[in-house]
């Protein structure tokens, strides 16, 4: 018989099965994260992100250690930009578009510097790596199959932006029926009442979204659940 493991959070205990649980990081690229970086040229304050990076290392080092699987994501485009539709290309300053030249190379284009994550928390060998062209991590990728294939049923959600891309991919699991439950202090935003608003809206009308804790509390839980049972 399975040993579910439980978090507390909001608005109630997260239940999940340790065999069958993954730790989802989405989008910690140089270009958002960096100063000097995409992120950075559009006015934003980049260091509002960066305060997810500590406890983001803390959560991934201890999912390591306990054996749950790690999956990372990457907004971007070919370089050719064939997978970028004109509504998303066209968008913002337009000196400082999606494929033009920035300061870690062609923005937000694969394979260039500034598209790759963080050195922070870079992926290690047998973690996969999933390139998105949109903001949701299911829309043209292969998360639904990978999930599916390794039986994943619920999602440790971090990441960046908490309002854009971590919504979307938390409303799009919704949808397939996954459970989420959003780290509070490992997802950002670069506005803060964007952060506050987004994480209550996660969990809002008893989780119409799924569920939100902090680092902490979810990193107690994945220690508890490979941990020993003592001695009887």
């Amino acid at each position: 018989m399975t040993a579910f493991s439980r978090v507390p959070a909001q608005p109630g205990d997260f239940i999940f099965d340790p065999n069958r649980v993954a730790l989802l990081i989405i989008d910690m690229q140089r270009d958002f994260l960096y100063p000097g970086g995409f992120g950075e040229s559009l006015g934003n304050d980049v260091a509002l992100l960066r305060t997810v990076i500590e406890p983001l290392a803390g959560l991934l080092a201890t999912a390591r250690a306990a054996g749950i699987p790690v999956i990372h994501t990457r907004e971007g485009h070919r370089p050719d930009l064939s997978d970028c539709p004109p509504a998303k290309l066209l968008r913002g300053d337009p000196a400082q578009r999606i494929g033009d030249p920035g300061r870690f190379g062609r923005i937000l284009i694969r394979g260039e510097y500034g598209h790759d994550i963080i050195d922070e928390l870079a992926p290690v060998d047998g973690e996969m790596v999933i390139d998105k062209p949109g903001k949701g991590a299911f829309y043209a990728t292969e998360l639904a199959d990978a999930l599916a294939d390794r039986g994943i049923r619920s999602l440790l959600v971090t990441g960046v932006t908490t309002e854009v891309c971590v919504h979307t991919t938390v409303r799009e699991a919704n949808d397939r029926g996954f459970e989420c439950l959003v780290v509070s202090d490992c997802v950002g935003s670069y506005f803060p009442e964007f952060q506050r608003v987004g994480l209550a809206m996660i969990a809002a009308q008893g989780g119409i979204f799924g569920w939100v804790a902090d680092s902490a509390a979810v990193r107690a839980a994945l220690t508890s659940a490979v941990s020993p049972s003592p001695a009887q």
